[in-house]
């Protein structure tokens, strides 16, 4: 079965929320797949510009050899290279991250609804990069860069990711979830991927809530990633907001990301790891396994194997 018809089918019978993603009993150990991280070509790489329109320009590399040597040191078998972006729909260092990772990387793509010919780059991305690309991000965190809500453009966007065989990935403040629920509905067959927790702390508990809400919808799946230090800015724990969400999502539609960036250690890649386990510990070994991999082998077509 290829990536786009298991996508499909993985929505279209209660996606993940009645166990279609069960491991076999006896499965090897699931694979570890960090499911976000951002690569970066730095400022001094003239083959990789940032592009003008980008919101923020990293200094510092992150390159996706280092990537490959920090997920050996922190026992990541795969991961999802999330485009970002600084490169807004220029693809071109995503591409060159998935020549270097091969088997060991997927990645996300970015375009916009309002874009002239947005949908045809997206095809021609997708076709060229066959199995490496495995959903399209939108965002809507800032007033003045949300993508056009209610409009036909952004129902054909999310209409042709699905067509693709991707699954949409969403980064958003909660203030903007209300936009997306009529699409989330509409294409119960595409997958619905949620970045980071539904940024809890960005919104009031009501405007999150919201978010824990879309457990109703079995295309849906949350995304632990950016777990926030209590020490830092705004200063809550997010330990109830993750047992909240793994409660109304369940095992079997949780995914986990995070940990690399250009300061980053093996050491510290696999803390960021082991602290995002500790929050899990109501949930059974087999059932974290799941989080920290399982899923998204599944979800994504990396390779089944243990390590």
């Amino acid at each position: 079965m290829d990536r786009r018809r298991f996508l499909q089918a993985a929505a279209a019978s209660p996606l993940l929320a009645s166990g279609s993603l069960r491991a076999v009993e006896d499965e090897p150990q699931a694979p570890v797949i960090d499911t976000h991280l951002h690569c970066f070509a730095g400022r001094d790489d003239p083959r990789f510009p940032y592009h003008p329109d980008g919101p923020y320009q990293p200094e510092e590399p992150a390159t996706p050899e280092r990537l490959l040597r920090l997920m050996d040191g922190a026992g990541v078998d795969y991961a999802v290279v999330v485009h970002p972006e600084p490169y807004q729909d220029d693809h071109r260092y995503l591409e060159h991250c998935l020549d270097v990772g091969g088997e060991k990387l997927k990645g996300t793509c970015l375009f916009f609804a309002d874009e002239p010919g947005s949908l045809d780059r997206m095809t021609e991305l997708v076709e060229r990069r066959k199995g490496q690309i495995v959903a399209a991000r939108i965002h809507a965190y800032a007033p003045d860069r949300l993508p056009p809500f209610g409009t036909p453009e952004l129902r054909a966007l999310w209409e042709h990711i699905g067509e693709l065989g991707l699954a949409v990935q969403l980064h958003f403040e909660p203030r903007y979830a209300p936009g997306f629920e009529p699409l989330i509905e509409a294409f119960p067959e595409t997958t619905v991927i949620i970045d980071h927790l539904g940024r809890p702390f960005q919104g009031t508990p009501e405007e999150h809530a919201v978010v824990v809400g879309w457990s109703r919808y079995p295309n849906t799946v949350m995304k632990l990633s950016s777990i926030p230090d209590q020490r830092q800015y705004p200063h809550r724990d997010i330990a109830p907001v993750i047992r909240t969400l793994t409660d109304s999502y369940g095992p079997d539609r949780l995914i986990y990301g995070g940990g690399f960036n250009a300061e980053a250690t093996g050491e510290s890649y696999r803390a960021y790891r082991e602290r995002l386990r500790s929050y899990l510990t109501h949930l059974t070994p087999k059932e974290q396994e799941k989080v920290l991999g399982g899923n998204a082998a599944r979800l994504f077509g990396f390779g089944a194997g243990g390590r």
